[in-house]
């Protein structure tokens, strides 16, 4: 099959690659549901410390693939059904995934490859990678979900400029502009990418996992990241948001006696490296 997410495992990693090279990549409405598949068992597993997430060949992804589009784009109930249930339950599974997810990105990163960056801890990336959303120039706006998930990655104004002016911008904009983390020479990308995902490897991978499940928690509710910052003891019983995100946060500490956190203080102890098992 040539449209699909290819995945496979190299011991505690995760390559996940979005093939579909004759249309740089751009995702099938079929592809979002392997998006969510993959992803689903990514987070399901134990075994896993690290996915590396990229495009085949040239380019990360493109956009939608448009040539699917007048199928299910003029009627509003299947247009709805393809945002809210196809995109966004692949978009969701990604976000939802407690593993660490490093973006490699080169070439064209358009629309949808916008929004699967956007779902990535790490963003790496080629100096001559284009970034963009111009669907003005195919009549429609993007959906409500998606607008928020860029706004919140990109920024409002970076978003703005996407949609309403359909600008193009390229690597150095974006990383001055906080939504990548470093761009580097285009024939450095891959030795890079595995380079960080090395060391990534290495760390605590009960800890990483715990860190974007905070991470995720309180930046989805914004009294609940007040409440970290402000409540004192005596308020800590009164939630303002319940929910998985007050949950979140009232198991913080719960690692206190596992093994991982253990063998971290005993590992810099006795100045040796840790040997952290894959248990969370």
């Amino acid at each position: 099959m040539t449209a699909h997410i290819e995945f496979h495992q190299e011991q505690a990693l995760a390559r996940v690659h979005v093939r579909y090279p004759e249309r740089f990549n751009a995702m099938s409405r079929a592809m979002w549901l392997e998006l969510r598949a993959v992803f689903e068992s990514i987070q399901s597993s134990n075994d896993l410390r690290c996915v590396l997430f990229s495009g085949d060949g040239p380019h990360f992804c493109a956009g939608g693939d448009i040539s699917e589009y007048a199928s299910f784009r003029f009627q509003e109930h299947t247009l709805r059904e393809f945002h809210e249930v196809d995109v966004w339950s692949g978009l969701n599974a990604m976000l939802a995934c407690e593993v660490p997810i490093v973006a490699e990105i080169r070439g064209n990163c358009m629309g949808a490859g916008v929004l699967l960056a956007s779902c990535c801890d790490i963003r790496l990336c080629a100096a001559s990678a284009k970034f963009g959303a111009p669907i003005g120039k195919l009549g429609f706006p993007m959906a409500p979900r998606e607008i928020a998930l860029m706004s919140r990655e990109l920024g409002v104004m970076t978003v703005r400029q996407m949609l309403l002016e359909a600008s193009v911008l390229d690597a150095p904009a974006l990383a001055q502009r906080g939504f990548l983390t470093r761009v580097v020479a285009d024939d450095a990308l891959a030795d890079h990418a595995l380079a960080t995902v090395q060391r990534m490897l290495a760390l605590a991978p009960q800890a990483a996992r715990l860190n974007k499940r905070l991470i995720r928690a309180l930046n989805s509710a914004p009294a609940l990241m007040d409440k970290a910052l402000t409540a004192t003891n005596n308020e800590a019983d009164q939630d303002p948001c319940p929910g998985p995100q007050v949950a979140a946060l009232d198991a913080a500490y719960a690692y206190a006696d596992s093994a991982e956190h253990r063998e971290g203080i005993a590992a810099f102890l006795e100045k040796r490296p840790p040997a952290f098992q894959a248990s969370v």
